[in-house]
């Protein structure tokens, strides 16, 4: 039974491409939708085909287009193109029997040797879906290409986390589950109050780069809560919960906007991170010719790096100064933050970190807290 969900990940609209294209290909076949299984949920779904055309008598081309549903997603609509060349399968060698890789807009991984972003589900949800259309003798490359990816990928944090010049086939469903889904709130809501009874402390990670990397520096894992966007929520559901202590672990373009006060961080509902950033640079007495360059910057990692730049060149330190009044603020805005909707006092800290995943700046309390989370 074909079940409908409210929106979809990427690898499922690639996975939806090739077998359209596949199925041109050896029969000539132009499905207005392709039917398959997600794997990750068990079901199976039926998606939209755009257009399928034939390249040559070995290659076809078929398009879908990005459908998150409801959810806010800056991929919606995006064209998804699947190239699929069928190949003679000679030496019958089942681990070549599929080659799939990254056209145009699918990003390269720079600590993996520019390897494609084709993660793990992607290539797992194709060749599952794939294999079935194949005989023994038949082998097929399946090129994956993006043709919005490059500009798509300047309004993410992609490069934050080693992937440039497009995006990723990511997630480990098939099942939109954005980082402002209500459920997924709910749930880490339930994971906090769990972890509250057990532990006084807790770290808050927005993403996967924060946890792999507190948990590289020692802290405890059952002491990690991944926060995704709900900083502002899990922040006032741990002060109900009586936690004493909370630090808060993450990427400078992320939390840059707790010092702003904004504390749900989805790039759709909030931004402002450079002016926090230039702000901050003012507070601190940075030169106005540098806050003019740093205006013209397109993201705060190149601001971070501008500033960098900067310090090498004159032997300053304006990159500790902006970042540790940053990371104060952070503080002091969160404890605020708090103080509103709950009457207790949590000890808050904040440790960020760059694109390279190495720490830009720790808080004073921030200090306090991992001490007490690595001792």
């Amino acid at each position: 039974m074909i079940q409908a969900h409210s929106g979809y990940t990427l690898p499922v609209f690639a996975c939806a491409s090739a077998i359209a294209a596949l199925n041109h290909l050896q029969n000539q076949e132009n499905k207005e939708t392709v039917s398959f299984n997600l794997i990750e949920p068990n079901e199976i779904v039926s998606i939209p085909i755009q257009q399928v055309a034939k390249i040559n008598n070995n290659m076809a081309l078929a398009i879908t287009l990005s459908d998150p549903g409801e959810n806010l997603d800056l991929t919606r609509n995006t064209p998804i193109w699947a190239i699929v060349e069928l190949r003679a399968n000679s030496n019958q060698n089942e681990q070549e029997q599929i080659i799939i890789q990254g056209g145009e807009g699918i990003g390269k991984q720079i600590n993996h040797n520019n390897k494609d972003a084709i993660y793990s589900y992607a290539t797992q949800l194709l060749k599952h879906n794939l294999q079935p259309y194949l005989n023994d003798t038949e082998a097929i490359t399946v090129t994956i290409t993006l043709p919005e990816g490059k500009k798509l990928a300047k309004r993410t944090s992609n490069e934050a986390f080693g992937v440039i010049e497009g995006l990723s086939l990511l997630g480990t469903s098939g099942i939109s589950q954005p980082l402002s889904s209500p459920q997924q709130l709910e749930r880490y809501r339930q994971e906090l109050r769990e972890k509250a009874e057990q532990f006084d402390t807790l770290v808050f990670c927005i993403g996967e780069n924060g946890l792999d990397l507190a948990r590289k520096l020692g802290i405890n894992p059952q002491q990690l809560i991944k926060t995704a966007n709900w900083l502002g929520p899990l922040l006032v559901t741990a002060a109900i919960e009586k936690i004493n202590g909370i630090l808060l672990f993450g990427y400078h373009g992320k939390l840059i906007k707790l010092a702003g006060g904004i504390f749900h961080t989805h790039h759709h509902l909030a931004d402002g991170r450079l002016e926090i950033l230039i702000t901050h640079g003012v507070k601190v007495g940075l030169d106005t010719t540098i806050l003019q360059e740093l205006l013209t910057c397109e993201t705060t990692e190149a601001g971070l790096q501008l500033l960098r730049k900067i310090d090498a060149e004159t032997q300053n330190n304006w990159t500790e100064k902006i970042y540790n009044s940053m990371v104060e603020m952070i503080d002091k805005r969160t404890k605020l933050y708090i103080r509103k909707y709950v009457d207790f006092d949590v000890n808050i800290g904040s440790i960020v970190f760059g694109r390279d995943r190495n720490i830009i700046m720790v808080s004073e309390t921030g200090k306090v807290l991992q001490n007490k989370l690595t001792n």
